[in-house]
């Protein structure tokens, strides 16, 4: 699904550190929360505990929405909805560690307590100001 979103979107995307909010539904109560992110691919990665990632568990589908701004002015925008799966692997969650958290400027270690989760981008909008 890489093609779902412009060239100059995923570039921002994989190059920009900037905070994500993810957006989860269970039992028809939304929640939307920051999460940190990787994105490679139409795939975008977050390690997560909690209310997300029990509602993950629920309800696969979710929405992701990513704006860089400078100074208080919007620079451009990412909004993308899929479907994220759970990865229980133990060397996957360390790898994505290795590229999430010092992308943020966290230890690879930091918050073992997360879980890994790959949400497959569906569709999305990409907008420059």
């Amino acid at each position: 699904m890489a093609d779902v979103l412009p060239d100059e979107a995923e570039t921002l995307l994989s190059e920009v550190s900037v905070m994500a909010h993810l957006a989860t539904c269970s039992d028809d109560r939304p929640h939307v929360a920051p999460v940190w992110y990787h994105y490679e691919d139409g795939i975008v990665s977050i390690l997560t505990s909690g209310r997300k990632l029990a509602n993950i568990r629920k309800n696969p589908r979710v929405a992701l929405s990513i704006q860089k701004d400078t100074a208080g002015g919007a620079e451009w925008k990412v909004t993308m909805q899929g479907t994220a799966a759970v990865v229980e692997d133990e060397e996957e969650v360390m790898k994505a560690a290795e590229r999430i958290n010092p992308r943020y400027g966290a230890d690879t270690d930091a918050y073992p307590e997360n879980t890994l989760v790959r949400i497959e981008v569906g569709s999305g909008t990409f907008t420059r100001y």
